[in-house]
């Protein structure tokens, strides 16, 4: 998913993508300006930035890289987590 992608920048006028992608076997899926909320991983932006950043007072990058890193290992091994659902199901609505 290209977020924000202008029309005229599409695989059709910039080869490199082009070729990239097909040797790779990805498809450029492009989303009009102004609408991240066709992006699914947005939702999933917007709970990682619920858990790790909101409401927090770190004392430098290196310690939000670290809490980060912590929610990320957290997130993948509690996928089905109800209050992590809950908050990418609201981020989804939105």
């Amino acid at each position: 998913m290209c977020d924000n992608c202008s029309p005229r920048l599409t695989t059709e006028r910039c080869r490199r993508v082009a070729d990239w992608s097909d040797a790779n076997n990805v498809e450029i899926a492009y989303t009009p300006t102004d609408s991240s909320w066709l992006n699914p991983i947005e939702a999933l932006f917007a709970a990682l930035r619920y858990f790790t950043v909101d409401g927090t007072d770190h004392p430098g990058h290196k310690a939000q890289a670290r809490m980060i890193c912590r929610y990320l290992i957290w997130s993948n091994r509690h996928a089905d987590d109800h209050c992590l659902r809950t908050v990418v199901t609201r981020a989804n609505v939105a």
